[in-house]
């Protein structure tokens, strides 16, 4: 199965060890995802539409409420480059 270059990034950013965190709003809804490094930097190439698209197929996934991570399918979907380009 192919993943478009968007999803490639997000999930070779998991893949070395970042999360990502939802901001919900009042009503307890998802308001935004933030991709965080594993250097703790924020990366700015992910939104809800992405979010959503990669837990559809199975790439990442929460546990016991702690951050999203990459899964043994995100690994087997993502490409080895050496960089995130």
């Amino acid at each position: 199965m192919d993943i478009s270059r968007a999803e490639q990034r997000i999930l070779h950013l998991l893949a070395q060890g970042g999360r990502i965190d939802l901001i919900r709003d009042d009503q307890r809804k998802v308001s935004d995802a933030q991709c965080i490094t594993r250097d703790g930097w924020r990366y700015g190439g992910l939104d809800l539409p992405l979010f959503r698209k990669l837990k559809r197929r199975g790439a990442i996934a929460s546990t016991g409420g702690a951050p999203y991570r990459i899964t043994r399918r995100g690994l087997q979907l993502v490409r080895s480059q050496p960089d995130n380009c």
